[in-house]
Formats: structure tokens, sequence, C-alpha cells
């Protein structure tokens, strides 16, 4: 970072009126910064020369002489005015008051300047010279240096002697952010952590010590326990200020996201993190961790949820709060309306998915770079791969399936939805309209793997669809098996949208609870079903005594995450649950051609003939104790499933 120093002044006698600009490299200055030096004099240079030089400065120095008491008074007459005009209110340029030529007298003009000093707070500090013996002119480009890297009027406030709110407030929040067990004090051990974090050495025990037994002496509650309070923290840094440390607080603030306003950087909130079409993103085991101890340290009472006002201490280092009250229809809560452990960690894993961008600042309000000791937030993130690349493949790590649902008005989404977490129609009842949610995102298992899937209810106008509306691992279709026109909108919404895509859908026949009813539509929803290649209606309901039945979401969630098995017809709901069902009407498979078999004309002619000669035979109940009855009947079984398996292989065979 170069900065710009302007020095403006009556020129000095027998030099010449003004110096030509010169750059300090950057390895010759404490702060490893290359220094720009700008002089003007008003002998040579326009004062519009001179507004485009203040306005370019970092740092201005207001030269006057000593020994010239008019020089002194045109500081507060003339120059620092005119400086205050040509700079915005909102960005002020810090002052450097530099008296010079203080070879010529044995006095001090300090107990002249520090009045003024009390009056700008721009200015920073002054420092008397020599320009002739070169007497801290070193100290003086140190003092400029400090006052651009370091400055004092973000941090100070010098008529109230006290730190400034803004500056409080943030190292309020670097505060809780280092209180890893959250008990309000830093111990030994979170101290330590956050000197070797921010400088990169921890103290010495001694050093420790001295450092707490300050705050004892000067601060009735500033040490609890042996450990260092919120109150202790801010009058350190109070203290370190007030004796011109200013670059240590700034060490702190910097290294913990904040720029020259207090604010934290946008570099540290949303750092780089690239994701290519068709890839998702998901937490990894760090990070997921790193929220672990976040939710742990705040879950006082350790009932595995997080109450309201536990829930309002954790986004206290956040500006502002970052979940609705959507949040508690969007994720599991326990019987009192809190937010669960695996509630929490959805909720996290909704926003990765949703808006990475989004986790990435709130990661960043919580420290998690800081004490995860990693580079960035970035670094919590795994981007998956090309879903493509999945189904090639035949295999996929991510962890989370997202499902679209639609449906008709009053179809039975809503209760879709939230049943998933685990409220039942009786619950559902008491969800307020404002506080609805159009997502819920839970975990279920797949062959004893635990998933996330999240659902999404779109809006019911298919004519309107958006990419972000189609952009899914499987469809869920629901209608209303009591409202004979429900299942027209499924119908279309496939037809229309997901027909000729390589997305999994399944059909949903919602309220089963209720008496089913026939759809006014050209075929039923099993015959559509059947034509379209898709496992047959599932019946659901969430109208139960207890929570609904998680089975199909189970089944969704198997189906994501595995869409090349349900695309080769190789049918994933037979390992799904054991129903023996055919979900095709292809004809070729084994299962097919059996089942024909069974419903063709000449099976059902052998049947008929056979039952017939029973019922002439009229058998009588003490025929059907013999054993001889059972052993002809055996014997006509067997004949029937020889010739039955003949006919398959001539069948077979044939095909």
């Amino acid at each position: 970072m170069a900065f710009v120093i302007s020095f403006h002044f009556l020129h000095w006698l027998q030099v010449p009126y003004r110096a030509e600009e010169i750059t300090i490299p950057a390895d010759v200055t404490p702060e490893r910064v290359p220094t720009h030096i700008v002089d003007y004099s008003e002998a040579e240079q326009t004062d519009e020369q001179l507004f485009q030089e203040i306005s370019k400065a970092n740092v201005i120095c207001i030269v006057y002489s000593v020994n010239n008491q008019k020089s002194i008074e045109k500081v507060t007459s003339h120059w620092i005015p005119l400086i205050t005009e040509n700079t915005d209110k909102d960005s002020r340029v810090p002052l450097i008051l530099v008296g010079n030529k203080s070879d010529l007298v044995e006095h001090s003009s300090m107990e002249t300047i520090l009045p003024i000093m009390n009056q700008y707070s721009e200015i920073e500090t002054c420092v008397e010279c020599s320009a002739k013996n070169l007497k801290n002119i070193s100290e003086l480009f140190y003092y400029a240096q400090k006052a651009v890297l370091h400055p004092t009027g973000p941090l100070y406030c010098p008529e109230k002697k006290d730190m400034k709110p803004v500056c409080a407030k943030a190292l309020t929040r670097i505060f809780k952010v280092s209180d890893l067990d959250n008990d309000g004090i830093l111990n030994d051990n979170e101290l330590n952590f956050f000197q070797r974090t921010c400088f990169n050495a921890p103290l010495e025990p001694q050093a420790l010590e001295d450092v707490k037994n300050v705050v004892r002496r000067n601060l009735i509650d500033g040490v609890c326990d042996n450990g260092l309070t919120l109150k202790g923290f801010l009058f350190l840094h109070t203290l370190f200020i007030q004796r011109g440390r200013h670059e240590t607080t700034w060490t702190v603030l910097r290294r913990f996201g904040y720029d020259d306003d207090l604010e934290l950087n946008q570099d540290y909130l949303f750092p780089l993190l690239k994701v290519p079409p068709n890839c998702t993103t998901e937490l990894n085991h760090n990070a997921s961790l790193f929220l672990q101890s976040i939710f742990d340290k705040h879950d006082k009472d350790r009932d595995s949820a997080l109450s309201p006002v536990e829930l309002g201490y954790l986004f206290e280092v956040f500006p502002y709060t970052p979940w609705g009250p959507d949040v508690y229809n969007t994720v599991c809560t326990n019987d009192q309306g809190w937010i669960t452990y695996q509630g929490y960690l959805s909720q996290w894993t909704l926003t990765t998915y949703l808006d990475v961008h989004r986790c990435l600042e709130y990661l960043g309000y919580l420290g998690y770079s800081i004490i995860a000791e990693q580079e960035s937030q970035a670094a919590g993130i795994i981007v998956t791969r090309d879903k493509k690349i999945d189904l090639q493949k035949k295999q996929t790590q991510r962890s989370v399936f997202r499902c679209n649902v639609f449906g008709d008005i009053s179809s039975g989404k809503s209760g879709f939805l939230q049943a998933f977490l685990g409220k039942n129609l009786t619950r559902q009842k008491t969800i307020k309209e404002e506080h609805r949610s159009y997502y819920a995102i839970s975990t279920t298992f797949v062959y004893g793997q635990e998933k996330f899937l999240l659902l999404h209810e779109v809006f019911p106008d298919f004519d309107y669809l958006t990419d972000a509306d189609l952009l899914c691992d499987i469809v869920c279709l629901v209608y209303d098996g009591n409202n004979p026109y429900s299942f027209e909108y499924c119908a279309n919404v496939f037809k229309q949208y997901f027909m000729d895509s390589k997305t999994p859908c399944m059909m949903i026949a919602a309220k089963s609870d209720l008496p089913e009813v026939k759809q006014i539509y050209g075929c039923s929803p099993l015959e559509f079903c059947r034509r379209h290649k898709m496992p047959p209606p599932q019946s659901f309901t969430c109208n139960t005594a207890a929570a609904p039945s998680r089975e199909i979401y189970a089944k969704l969630t198997t189906m994501a995450m595995h869409p090349y098995v349900f695309l080769t017809n190789v049918f994933v709901f037979l390992f799904v649950h054991a129903r023996l069902r055919c979900m095709c009407t292809c004809n070729r498979c084994t299962f097919c051609l059996c089942q024909n078999f069974l419903n063709s004309e000449l099976l059902q002619t052998v049947r008929a003939k056979v039952y017939a000669v029973v019922r002439r035979r009229h058998v009588s109940q003490a025929d059907m104790k013999t054993s001889t009855f059972w052993l002809r009947a055996s014997a006509g079984a067997a004949v029937f499933a020889l010739l039955g398996f003949a006919l398959y292989r001539v069948m077979l065979k044939t095909r």
C-alpha cells in the first residue's frame, strides 16, 4: 500500500521554493510500505494544483516555524480550514503538525499547539524537528505513516477521553468470537490463542499475569476467575490507544477482518469461490465441526436445542439477525418450537446450498477462518463435481439433494413439506401465514448413509416456471386424491417440463386419509405412471395422531441419489421397499413377461376349466380330509406349474 504525504508550508530560506517529489522504498520503512512525498509552495503553484494534491493525499503535514508566531497562527486561520473545505466530511485526511527550526530556539511550541490539537480531532500528533541538523526527521515520517496505517480518529474520542462506540462494538465482537466456551471470560488458553492469532506469538506466563495485574489495579471487574472480562478487554485497548500504541489495536482489528472505517472488509466476508454450472455447494467436515462447536457454545441448558434467547446470543456477533421467523417452519424443532441441533445444521446446509456467498458472510461473522485457522471461509466449502459426471460414473459423493414439489392449489404441497419436519396436520394449523416457508430440509438415511433432502414448494403457475424451478435432483408431483381435478395439473407439468428430461419423477397421492375419487383425466394416475415409466402413485397423509411417516422421503432421497438406476429401468423401488410391483410397461423385462403370461387368455381358460372340474366333482369336507385328495391336488399343481414354465420359455424364445 503506497500513500502520499503532502507538505504545506511557507518556503524555507536559502533552499528551493519546492522540493522534488520523493519516493521512499518499502524496504526502508518500518511498516514495509512505499511512501510518496509531495511538496507544495505558494510561490510556484496555484490553488488548483494544491486542491488536486489534497484530494490525492493520505496524510498531510502542515509545517510551521517554531520561532514565527504568524506561521503558527496561519495553521488555524488558513491551512486547516482550506484542507477541511476540500475533503469529504466522511473521509477526513489525518493531519500532522510539524514545528520546524527547533534548532533556533531553546523553548518548545507545544504549549501553543496543544489547544489547537484539542480543537481539531483530525490532527494526529505534533512533531518538532530541525531540517538543518535532521533532528526528528525520521520520527516525522514514522508518525506520518502511522497516521495512515493506524489512525487514532476511528478509535478514540479526545474530548471524551474514551474509545469510540464503533470501535467498542468491533472489539466486543472480537471478544465474543475469542471466548470459545462462552463464559464471558477470556481464560489463559483463550488469551494465548488470541495472542498467537493476532501477533504470531503466545504470551509468557509472567507477561500474561502482568497484563491482568494492570487491569486489576485500574478496574474492579476487569478480571474475574483469573480471566479477562469484556470490560477488562476494552480497558486494555483504551490504554494502548492513550499511550500511543494504536498499532496494537489496529493489528487486532485487521486480523479479525476490519477496514479503516471499522467495517468488516468485503474481501474478508466474501472470499473468492468459483462454482461451475451444474455443481452444488456443501459444508465440509471442518466447517460442520466448527458450527457444532458454536451450537454447543450457546446451548447453555444442554437440551440439544437453541431457545430464542440462546439464538439471540449466538447472533450477537452479526450486524443483523440472519434467520427470520420462517426458519421454524423450514427445519426441525422440538416440542417447544425451538431449533434442534439437526435443524440448526440443516439451516446452515440450506444456506450453503442456495446462497453460498451468504454462507461465507455468516461464517465470517462467526470468525471461522480465525478460530479454525484457515485462510478464508472458502476453505469450509465443498464444490461438488458436475452432476453429469455422477451419472456417467454411476456414483455421487454429494450429501444434499434437492426435490422440487409441484402441485395445484390446495393439493397438499405445504402439508407434505411440513410433514417432513415431523409436523402433523394439527401442528400445521398453528403456523401463521406470514411465517410460512417454501423450503423444508432435514436428514434421511439411504443404505445407512445420512443425507440431506431439500424440499422446495414451487408456485402453482407453471406457465412462468424459471430455470431455478426446474433445476433439481428429483421432481415430486402432488395431487389431492379427494379432488377429481387435482391430477390434471401434475400431468400437464410433467408433460410440459419433465417428460423428456432425465430428472426422475414421483407422483404423490396426498390426503389419503380421505376417500379416493376418480380423477377427471384421460387415464388414471396409475396408468399415467405406467405409460411414462414412473413409479406408481404413492399414498400420503399428514393427518395422523403422531408424526407423519418419513418412508416416502427416504424413497425420494434414494431416487435422487441414484437417478442412473431409475433411468436404466433397474427399478429403484424394488430395494427401497419389499413390494413386488412392476413400474414399467416395457414388455421386455422378466416381470412383464410373467405378468403378461399370467394375464393371457390361454392361462385364464386353463384355470377356468380346472376350476369347473373341481366344482363338478363336488368335493366334500370328508374328501378334503383324506391324504388321497391332497396327493391328487399336489400332482395337479405340479403339472400346472410345469406347463406354465414351459409356456414361459416358449414365449421368451420367440421374443
